[in-house]
């Protein structure tokens, strides 16, 4: 009986000490595009302008929001979270309910968005 094997998507982060945008850019779209395997749908980078220390990327394997608006690197809706997931969040409906409650908005249907909506409304600790 052959293992049944899971697909997920990729991600990549980098970390730096010394602010380089060029080569952030570069090298996290080469880590990001060696993880084709895992997240044929989609993919896409963010590289941190302002400070030149941080840049992430993803290969998307689309499974619940299967639209656009699952994409990642994923920002929120105040801009201040930039976010690349692969997991899956068992409660994000009841989540993201109790967040409109709070009048949040959501563009899309993606657990990822209402991480990032949590974010804003509690803190990163409360949130996880």
């Amino acid at each position: 009986m052959q293992p049944t094997i899971q697909k997920m998507c990729g991600i990549t982060g980098i970390l730096q000490r010394q602010p380089d945008i060029e080569s952030l850019a570069k090298n996290i779209d080469r880590m990001r595009d060696a993880l084709v395997h895992r997240g044929p749908d989609d993919c896409d980078s963010w590289v941190d302008h302002d400070h030149g220390h941080v840049a992430l990327g993803h290969r998307r394997l689309a499974v619940l929001d299967l639209s656009p608006l699952g994409a990642q690197p994923m920002h929120s809706v105040d801009e201040r979270y930039v976010l690349v997931f692969n997991g899956e969040i068992y409660n994000f409906r009841c989540l993201r309910e109790m967040l409109r409650a709070q009048g949040h908005t959501f563009r899309g249907g993606s657990d990822t968005e209402v991480v990032l909506a949590a974010f804003v409304e509690w803190g990163i600790p409360a949130a996880l």
